[in-house]
């Protein structure tokens, strides 16, 4: 008898889907070089941040300066996203190229990464004894994050991101407070940075600049949220990339802050960082590329220019939540400058 097959599912396809490419893309060389991005920035110009989500309110407000809000909003970051967790933040670097009115398919992708804080919270009875805080971090990209369709298992990629990850904030978290305790910080990639261009030979499949992108903005994210939860740090972390890139008038490196992947012909080494700014402290250090000795300390430096960046919003986001959290005192409750003491009947 052949087995009964599961009418109440619906299973996805096998392997992903790829865009049509028309004749004119065949035809034409110079077509596909036509649409790529260009960088707009200084080399060491961080693309603009805003620290709320004010901008999209304007714009659903008043859709008229749609327009506006679009070319001057760059970077989104919220905490206090998850009620159900500890403390969460919400971080967005949207695309700032326009797109082309010839393809659907856009210049460069855009960053979204979640970060979710569960604990601390006592370890099982069964655990051995632990003096301090264990920590532990899981970075996980969603199956549409990326153009090539991600896996629900965890891949290799992933796992080093995690790794890296819990590398920036360990030395964050005070863990001595904490003892047989463990804290769970769960990073979701929604969407991640590519490695190239879509319309480069190849796509830069396997190239890995990408990476770099989204493990700054994942240290940045974990930072908040850590921040959001109320646990005790050192000081606050965030994350930064530098890197050297090639162009194609001179041929010469010229150092880039915050670099996008897609908007450079070729890309010689890059560097992300977990950085603190009070205590100028590095906590991670990831060095991809061929760059020597004297280019590692340009690339390091400059990634920390571009984490200080990001600390200055990441300061700006939890003070204003910190407001909106603390109420002011009740005035009716003073009596002549004192607290006034309020009688309570005891009944037993």
């Amino acid at each position: 008898m052949a087995a009964l097959s599961d009418r109440r599912r619906i299973n996805a396809p096998s392997g992903g889907t790829t865009a049509p490419v028309f004749a004119k893309t065949l035809k034409e060389p110079g077509y596909l070089e036509e649409l790529r991005p260009q960088r707009s920035r200084d080399p060491k110009e961080l693309r603009k941040i805003c620290e709320c989500l004010q901008c999209f309110i304007t714009v659903t407000a008043h859709p008229q300066k749609l327009k506006l809000v679009l070319t001057t909003l760059s970077t989104v970051l919220q905490t206090s996203i998850i009620p159900s967790a500890s403390g969460s933040a919400y971080l967005e670097i949207p695309n700032t190229n326009p797109p082309s009115t010839s393809t659907l398919i856009p210049p460069t992708s855009s960053l979204k990464i979640t970060a979710s804080v569960q604990g601390p919270k006592p370890l099982p009875r069964s655990a051995p004894f632990s003096p301090t805080l264990l920590l532990t971090t899981t970075v996980k990209f969603a199956p549409f994050a990326t153009r090539h369709r991600r896996g629900y298992i965890r891949d290799v990629a992933e796992r080093d991101l995690g790794v890296h990850l819990e590398t920036a904030l360990r030395g964050v978290i005070i863990g001595e407070r904490w003892p047989k305790s463990g804290v769970e910080v769960v990073v979701t990639v929604l969407e991640g940075d590519e490695d190239a261009w879509w319309g480069q030979d190849g796509g830069g499949n396997g190239s890995g600049w990408g990476l770099l992108n989204v493990l700054a903005g994942c240290i940045t994210v974990a930072g908040a949220a850590i921040a959001d939860a109320g646990i005790d740090c050192v000081d606050m972390v965030s994350g930064g990339v530098a890197a050297f890139v090639r162009g194609p008038a001179d041929g010469g490196e010229v150092l880039a802050l915050d670099p996008c992947p897609a908007e450079h012909q070729e890309i010689v080494a890059a560097c992300a960082v977990g950085y603190l700014h009070s205590r100028d402290e590095v906590t991670e250090v990831w060095l991809k590329g061929d760059a020597g000795l004297e280019a590692a300390d340009s690339l390091i430096e400059g990634a920390t220019q571009a984490a200080q960046g990001s600390f200055g919003v990441m300061k700006e986001v939890l003070l204003e939540n910190m407001g909106k959290n603390v109420k002011p005192e009740d005035a009716t409750s003073k009596v002549g400058g004192k607290r006034k003491q309020v009688e309570v009947e005891m009944t037993g």
